[in-house]
């Protein structure tokens, strides 16, 4: 898994269908992509209640488009450390500075990059182009954002790392652990 989390690549804006994906269809497709995460899904009422709260627009003739996709892919990972009222915020500061295309992008750099660096712990090292980013009110927020989501796929994965130990362990000695 964590070779699978270091490789791990978000489609950029350019690269999310834009085709009009049916609902099952985007719930597949986002779950593929977020698939080596391990601890991220998205199901089909969630998408039906962030459509019913107006956190993303309704699907036009029951398509999602690109936009609503990548709004989709940050509301999944965000809400695992933020609730929907930070995200809603977060949301309007970033159409106050950026287009959806480069907020999203923005997103999925950073997403990236903290990843690889909380699952590389013994490289000491940072990539330049995190420690580039203009820190404006928009990009601290993402960054933390990201930081925490990252924290919690790692954490996840440390557990079930510890959890496949016990397991082996507990098959060795031929006794109950828990």
């Amino acid at each position: 898994m964590k070779a699978s989390i270091q490789a791990f690549k978000m489609p950029r804006y350019h690269e999310i269908p834009d085709i009009g994906l049916y609902l099952e269809q985007t719930i597949k497709y986002i779950n593929e992509v977020l698939y080596p995460l391990g601890c991220i899904e998205v199901t089909s009422s969630m998408v039906s209640n962030y459509v019913k709260k107006g956190y993303i627009d309704r699907p036009v003739k029951k398509q999602y488009s690109a936009e609503q996709i990548a709004r989709l892919f940050f509301l999944v990972m965000a809400k695992q450390v933020l609730s929907m009222e930070n995200i809603v915020i977060l949301f309007e500061m970033q159409k106050a500075s950026y287009s959806s295309e480069s907020a999203y992008n923005r997103f999925c750099d950073e997403m990236e990059e903290t990843l690889r660096y909380m699952f590389a712990q013994n490289d000491d090292t940072i990539d330049a182009n995190m420690l580039e980013t203009p820190d404006t009110p928009e990009n601290k927020i993402l960054r933390s954002v990201v930081i925490a989501v990252s924290q919690i796929i790692y954490l996840n994965h440390c557990f079930e790392m510890r959890q496949e130990e016990l397991k082996e362990m507990q098959r060795s000695d031929g006794r109950l652990l828990f």
